[in-house]
């Protein structure tokens, strides 16, 4: 059997506590761990046989707590929302999220080769409803009729999951927008399956231009030979590649593991984007940072690695409003609870502590 075919690795995919044990080289404190902790809901347990070949059996391996579920997901606290981005409320046609004035996000599939634990849109994600061709063109027809946008941005779930048909669809109709003037992809692609990344489709994406792939790598161990042969390909066929990582605890809450994954993005051609404060969702009160120590981290980066591979940090605010990149001194004052910060165009916004 062709291991290397991504199809074949979806049908393989391990879905069960029991598939993990037989699949994954665990040590005895993995496998207690998931004897005590692994717990279904709804954001399914879905894992490709070679993102699970990456876990190391070591304590807190950062591949293994990325990706595998937990009763720890069912600890709520009250600022914790099922839609922290405030995406449904500003959805303008089924799937279509106009946030921004020059940009919309095209949510194109409800499913992904793996599912983070900490993914923001726990609501939906690997649940449903997948969207349907009918509800892109909808989409289509409020982009053509709203000239100000410039940009589309087709997320998911994950965009790269769909069939190539399905992609060269959405890509033609995009590009076909006059005053469409880039389209970006949101990936994990590259970190859960990077095969992918195979002839078929790069010989559709080197058809358009320009397009940006954002990548999603948390931690240096996700970047492996596999890795680096698919970024060459997408690199040759035009494609411009950036990456978009989570601050999470105990994965690469760390200067030393940051250091190391954007110096290693940078030697492999993406820039280093965003850094993610993890955001406000249900289920990931294990996976916070506190704001504090995050600001800490990143204010050590600065300095000790170049500003080619130091990313924006972002803490998306409460209520859906809109990102904020933090200036360099962003604490405006503290009380009990909550920490104000202030981006670089001076808007305020109150974060949690912890």
């Amino acid at each position: 059997m062709n291991t290397q075919n991504w199809r074949i690795q979806m049908q393989q995919a391990i879905t069960s506590q029991e598939d993990l044990l037989k699949h994954a080289n665990l040590n005895n404190y993995q496998k207690n761990w998931l004897q005590e902790n692994f717990s279904k809901n709804p954001l399914p347990f879905f894992l490709t046989p070679y993102f699970a070949s990456l876990i190391k059996p070591i304590d807190n391996c950062p591949i293994f707590m990325q990706v595998i579920s937990s009763s720890l997901e069912q600890i709520d606290e009250d600022f914790l929302v099922p839609d922290p981005l405030g995406e449904e409320e500003r959805e303008k046609t089924p799937h279509l999220v106009h946030r921004y004035p020059d940009r919309v996000l095209f949510l194109a599939s409800d499913r992904c080769a793996s599912y983070c634990r900490f993914c923001t849109r726990k609501r939906w994600v690997g649940q449903g409803p997948t969207p349907q061709k009918s509800q892109a063109e909808e989409a289509f027809n409020y982009i053509k009729n709203n000239q100000q946008i410039k940009e589309i941005i087709f997320s998911g779930g994950d965009p790269l999951i769909l069939s190539n048909q399905r992609i060269k669809y959405l890509l033609d109709n995009a590009f076909s927008i006059d005053h469409i003037d880039v389209v970006r992809i949101h990936s994990r692609m590259l970190s859960f399956l990077p095969m992918r990344i195979d002839d078929e489709i790069i010989n559709i994406l080197k058809k358009y231009s320009p397009i940006y792939l954002v990548t999603h790598f948390n931690h240096p161990d996700e970047i492996t030979a596999q890795t680096i042969e698919a970024i060459n390909k997408l690199i040759s066929a035009g494609v411009v590649l950036l990456n978009q990582s989570v601050m999470l605890k105990n994965i690469n809450d760390d200067v030393a593991i940051l250091t190391s994954l954007f110096r290693t993005l940078v030697k492999s051609r993406i820039k280093p984007y965003y850094l993610h404060q993890c955001d406000l969702i249900k289920g990931s009160a294990h996976f916070r940072v506190p704001i504090k120590q995050s600001l800490e981290i990143f204010s050590k980066l600065r300095g000790n690695i170049s500003g080619l591979c130091m990313p924006s940090f972002i803490v998306e605010t409460p209520g859906g409003f809109g990102k904020i990149a933090l200036s360099a001194n962003p604490i405006i004052k503290e009380d009990d609870s909550f920490i104000y910060l202030q981006g670089f165009k001076g808007d305020i916004a109150a974060y949690p502590k912890n």
